[in-house]
């Protein structure tokens, strides 16, 4: 009689009950989100009018369909009713976002205000809860709303579902916003030539291979997403995979804010709250991949590959894979755990769209570059690339600012990295009027006869200081010897009016924080330097 190992025994026996999982859960979302008018070509067969109908690829054929089965499909057709309060009282309150405001009444929720101002708040579930996609950011007011429902229990006090925060007390002021801003950022860079060689192809005159596999018919585009994970703002741009150029580029903000603006505190998140950053992260992309589809009229299934680029963190969050050990001595993945220990040739990823969930092909792949070790990550991959560091003939240092600075010299044919915790202070945290670089915010900041010049994004009314503006305000600061290299400011004041009528203004802790940030950046550097034996000069 063969012996049974019980271990082994238990361990494959997880694995099945993984498997089945797995298989139950695609068919329970199969069943609740799947179109049953959509055959299987991802064609429509409804003979009525739907949102998500998009033309054929051949005249005759029936109208293709641009669902997503991760989307509740009814509410393409359905007009939604939502019943209004049945007893709304007005009060003296406003609410308010991005320098717009209403009159509060009680009963309401801040979706329905966010209708009403025309702020953009992201849902696929009907305002039921359900879909945890509608997050917004309470700036102030949060003690005239309803107290957190169960399906908020996953949300920090400043962080509200707009579809279940409703007004209780209309007297009190509201100002909220939501987590899926876009950022003003550098989109034209000079191109540096390369051949075009991608791994997506047509052949036969009407095939789609993905290398030596066919995986599609010709819908009439071979399109690639790129994707920069930031864990401040994300970058996606639209790429023709048949020409190489760039169609679109957008970025917004990280919708994962909410569970700490740091990759220490997202992982700390990550672990009280399972998959529900990894959820916010897909719904987020597929939105945004929505939009690309209706402002460039074809189908999600034209998508037939996806490039990722990112920290150790974010890119391992979107690959469902656990975090836990990033955050501990000594800093390392799971998947650079299984690199060092012989059991994988590469710290890269792949996997299809179907199995992350974003809005593509069901066959395309997503593909991440390599990890370069601990919190350098796939980021860092992409910037030497991008840059050419291993061609350089001199020595070079490569700087990438962020929430997480890397460091990266090339000398001698060696290149040396290293990871520094800055902190986000040069993305407008721990500043009393930080922020991000949204609309409203100061980027320019210049001292001229006494009195502080500025100019914002958008060129409206200031909120407060982004990063540039930040680093202006202190260059501005020095060079008028209106603060020494300690960071006290003259005439021993403890903060400074930057726009007095709009009461915007940087104080002593404001300061020290953005000296602990630049510190962070030039610790990093000079350990860099002194590795390799290497003066700044």
């Amino acid at each position: 009689m063969q012996h049974i190992d019980p271990a082994e025994y238990q361990k494959r026996l997880d694995r099945l009950s993984g498997i089945l999982e797995d298989i139950a859960v695609h068919a329970d979302e199969q069943a609740t989100f799947r179109c049953p008018y959509k055959n299987r070509f991802d064609q429509c067969t409804a003979q009525f009018g739907c949102r998500n109908q998009r033309k054929p690829q051949q005249q005759g054929d029936p109208l293709a369909c641009g669902g997503d089965d991760k989307l509740d499909y009814r509410f393409a057709w359905e007009q939604d009713q939502r019943p209004l309060p049945a007893e709304a009282n007005s009060g003296a309150g406003q609410v308010r976002y991005d320098g717009a405001s209403r009159p509060l009444a009680t009963n309401y929720t801040l979706f329905d205000y966010a209708d009403q101002l025309g702020v953009r708040v992201p849902t696929s579930c009907g305002r039921s809860g359900h879909c945890h996609e509608c997050i917004i950011e309470i700036k102030s007011g949060a003690e005239a709303l309803n107290p957190p429902t169960e399906a908020e229990g996953f949300l920090r006090e400043e962080f509200r579902l707009a579809c279940q925060a409703r007004v209780e007390n209309a007297d009190i002021d509201i100002d909220f916003a939501p987590l899926n801003r876009t950022p003003k950022i550098l989109t034209q860079t000079a191109a540096l030539p390369s051949a075009i060689d991608p791994v997506v192809t047509l052949r036969g005159g009407g095939e789609v291979f993905y290398g030596d596999e066919h995986i599609d018919s010709y819908r009439g585009h071979l399109y690639g997403l790129a994707i920069d994970l930031g864990t401040t703002t994300i970058v996606l741009e639209l790429i023709d995979l048949e020409t190489g150029s760039g169609m679109h580029m957008s970025s917004f903000e990280n919708p994962q804010r909410y569970g700490g603006s740091d990759v220490m505190n997202r992982i700390s998140y990550d672990a009280q709250h399972p998959h529900e950053l990894r959820r916010t992260l897909v719904k987020a992309l597929n939105h945004e991949i929505q939009d690309l589809c209706s402002r460039y009229n074809f189908v999600r299934q034209e998508i037939y590959e996806i490039v990722v680029a990112g920290n150790s963190t974010m890119r391992d969050i979107l690959f469902r894979l656990d975090v836990q050990s990033i955050g501990q001595k000594p800093y390392k993945s799971q998947i650079e755990h299984e690199y060092l220990d012989g059991l994988r040739d590469s710290t890269s990823l792949a996997e299809t769209a179907r199995r992350i969930g974003l809005r593509a092909n069901p066959k395309a792949r997503i593909y991440s570059l390599p990890l370069i070790a601990s919190h350098v990550g796939a980021d860092v991959a992409a910037d030497l690339v991008a840059v050419g560091m291993d061609q350089q003939s001199e020595s070079a240092m490569l700087v990438d600012v962020g929430t997480n600075t890397e460091v990266v010299i090339a000398h001698e044919g060696r290149l040396v990295a290293a990871s520094c915790p800055a902190g986000p202070a040069f993305e407008g945290g721990g500043i009393t009027y930080g922020m991000p670089g949204y609309r409203g915010a100061i980027e320019s900041i210049q001292w001229k006869n006494d009195t502080w010049h500025w100019s914002t994004i958008g060129d409206i009314a200031p909120e407060g200081l982004c990063g540039s503006g930040l680093i202006d305000l202190l260059a501005e600061l020095r060079r008028h010897e209106l603060m020494p290299p300690k960071g006290v400011f003259a005439d021993k004041l403890r903060q400074l009016d930057l726009a007095p009528e709009h009461g915007i203004t940087f104080s002593r802790l404001d300061a020290s924080n953005l000296a602990q940030a630049k510190a962070a950046n030039y610790c990093g550097q000079y350990i860099v330097l002194r590795t390799l034996g290497l003066h700044p000069d």
